[in-house]
């Protein structure tokens, strides 16, 4: 099979199974089953591109130029494969997930709900291979709009809300910000095609270079780098599952993969140490980490907590990218695969929580590790991950930012790893402690048979277990990371 024609299928299965699930969406059985059989397969497909990338065999499919010079056309390179191996493997353990926490909730428009996790997946493969800014740019907005419906999806004036604020700054720092940035990128440099060392140096100079990377840094506004962050917790209204999509499989990896892809590709990283610009946008990534770690520490709302540590987390992604050393950048690849499986098994922990014991509150969590053992062991091992402790993959990726911070004299960006790991704990660990350690609360946890449905804690139990084996055995993810830095 070449390697476009498992583009095609990596493209199609999950617009494929979208029409299949609307079509038997008034059988239940019949339509998880598909998602399921689905998300599997195109599992094996990303699976099947994985030994190309690695041989060094080009993997491309062009699909025509709607304006001359500007291509739909797709490529795999390694960080596109990184991406692409975690949404293919997550959309199976979040469909898992979502029959039990869809059903153990009794939540309305099932149907809807699983045709736009189709199409979101659909969106984010064809992110993930883009050859091209053009390319990223159609299928950025197809996600984006794909997700609406599930952020809004419980229709109250809550959900509106926050379905506006989502679309609000999503599409428009895209359309006001990141597409002036494109076309501005076409016009100065004749290309939007993303290639190794960057298209640049020589082309654009350093004031025009320095203005472009914040344009390119604040409309890519899913990175959530402050204060473009606002639509993330705006969108915790939304099912347990949406969640997951959002901060682990999907979305906010969207953005921070094409910050890193921008860095590396269209810029290039000898390029941007000439920038003075890039130095401040470090900063800027420093603060958006410390500032959300603070704000995180005082959530009581769990998913809220959780919401700002992804704010977070992913401007982790944007200063290692920004350190501009080799090993930094290794560190920001490693760091969108390890983070999404460490958040994603928190929010689905958050969910069982939800669907066993209605409890949302992290003052309300006393005791329930005694009740839910294998849901908050679960948890303990995804806070360790975000964190950055061994045994669990965070403490992977933190150490390349930390290798590439010294190499690179990043000082500031040193400090900010270690104090931000320290807030880390400060709002993560007292969690683990309360629940396991702690006596219950007065009013008891609502619930007698313990943890929540067996598709719920089978999933988060997988990405748990995920999160320890991504640290034992990192060999392809460490293969894939310093091929994009070579």
């Amino acid at each position: 099979m070449t390697g476009a024609t498992l583009i095609i299928l990596a493209l199609g299965l999950p617009l494929l199974a979208a029409l299949s699930i609307w079509m038997v969406g008034n059988h239940p059985n019949q339509r998880e089953a598909v998602t399921l059989s689905t998300a599997v397969a195109l599992l094996l497909v990303v699976l099947a591109i994985l030994p190309l990338q690695l041989a060094g065999l080009p993997v491309r499919l062009a699909l025509g130029a709607p304006v001359p010079g500007l291509s739909i056309a797709f490529a795999v390179e390694p960080l596109g494969m990184i991406f692409a191996c975690v949404a293919s493997f997550l959309w199976i353990v979040n469909s898992v997930f979502s029959i039990g926490y869809m059903r153990g909730n009794d939540e309305p428009r099932q149907t809807r709900f699983y045709v736009c996790f189709a199409i979101a997946i659909a969106a984010t493969i064809g992110l993930a291979f883009a050859e091209n800014l053009f390319t990223l740019f159609i299928c950025y907005e197809a996600l984006t709009l794909s997700t609406y419906p599930l952020v809004a999806h419980h229709k109250n004036d809550e959900a509106r809300q926050a379905g506006r604020t989502y679309l609000g700054i999503l599409l428009g720092s895209s359309v006001v910000l990141l597409l002036p940035a494109i076309i501005a990128t076409w016009v100065l440099t004749g290309s939007v095609t993303f290639t190794p060392g960057g298209i640049m140096a020589g082309k654009v100079g350093p004031v025009i270079g320095g203005i472009l990377l914040l344009l390119y840094l604040y409309g890519i506004g899913k990175a959530a780098l402050m204060p473009m962050h606002r639509w993330l917790p705006a969108a915790m209204v939304a099912p347990t599952p949406v969640s997951a999509l959002l901060h682990a499989v999907a979305v906010v990896k969207a953005g921070v993969f094409t910050v890193v892809k921008v860095t590396v590709y269209i810029f290039g990283l000898d390029y941007l140490r000439e920038l003075a610009m890039a130095d401040v946008a470090l900063y800027l990534a420093g603060f958006t980490i410390l500032m959300a770690s603070i704000i995180a520490l005082r959530q009581d709302n769990l998913k809220r907590r959780l919401a700002y540590s992804t704010v977070s987390q992913l401007s982790y992604v944007i200063m290692a990218a920004l350190i501009l050393s080799p090993l930094s950048t290794m560190g920001a690849a490693l760091h969108i695969a390890v983070h999404a499986f460490g958040k994603i098994t928190l929010f689905m922990a958050a969910g069982a929580i939800y669907t066993a014991a209605h409890k949302t509150k992290v003052s309300e969590l006393a005791g329930i590790g005694r009740r839910m053992p294998w849901t908050m062991g679960a948890f303990a091992v995804g806070a360790i991950s975000m964190i950055g402790l061994p045994p669990a993959a965070g403490f992977l990726s933190k150490w390349y930012m930390l290798l590439g911070a010294f190499e690179a004299e990043q000082f500031f960006a040193v400090l900010v790893i270690v104090l931000s790991t320290l807030l880390n704990a400060a709002y993560f660990l007292p969690i683990i402690y309360a629940a396991f350690l702690k006596p219950e609360v007065a009013n008891g946890h609502g619930h007698d048979h313990g943890e929540a449905p067996l598709p719920i804690v089978l999933a988060l139990v997988t990405t748990g277990a995920g999160t320890i084996l991504l640290f034992l055995f990192p060999g392809p993810a460490l293969e894939l990371a310093t091929r994009l830095v070579g």
